[in-house]
């Protein structure tokens, strides 16, 4: 990771908008120990070079009736460049995976999909995924428990 002229104010918001993205100006200057006026051009710096890509709200999928999740392993028939990028951008159009990860491995992608339960991902599987372009074979993990699920939330 490069992090040219990134110093420990810059750090320090990082680490605090990770937690909480809808804190006021106010208080992330107050939390990180520098005033109003450079904390909120830190913030504007960060956010224009692409440190912080950006803000949403996490929806609670539990809550929402997708608490199945499962992991597809993915591989392909031809993975020339032509053919990636033919799968990665079929992928992207797919609401059901919600990450998608081209590994070094003895497969060609890992996918995270989540459905309302079995049935529903048996039907995303056979009617979305397996016909994305060029996929060859696909094998389900189907998780139990999610652990830890929150993404990054400290910079160091």
């Amino acid at each position: 990771m490069i992090e040219i002229g990134l110093d420990k104010f810059d750090h320090a918001i990082l680490s605090e908008m990770s937690s909480n993205g809808r804190m006021s100006v106010t208080e992330l200057s107050r939390r990180i120990g520098l005033s109003k006026s450079p904390t909120q051009a830190r913030l504007k710096r960060l956010e224009e070079d692409g440190f912080i890509r950006g803000y949403r709200a996490l929806l609670d999928p539990i809550r929402l009736g997708l608490d199945h999740v499962a992991f597809v392993e993915v591989r392909l028939t031809d993975t020339r460049e032509a053919a990636l990028e033919a799968f990665n951008k079929a992928v992207i159009a797919v609401p059901e995976i919600e990450q998608c990860h081209m590994l070094a491995a003895n497969f060609d992608y890992l996918l995270k999909v989540r459905a309302r339960d079995m049935r529903s991902y048996r039907s995303v599987l056979a009617e979305k995924i397996s016909v994305l372009p060029y996929v060859s074979s696909t094998s389900t993990y189907v998780a139990m428990q999610a652990v830890k699920e929150d993404g990054l939330k400290t910079v160091t």
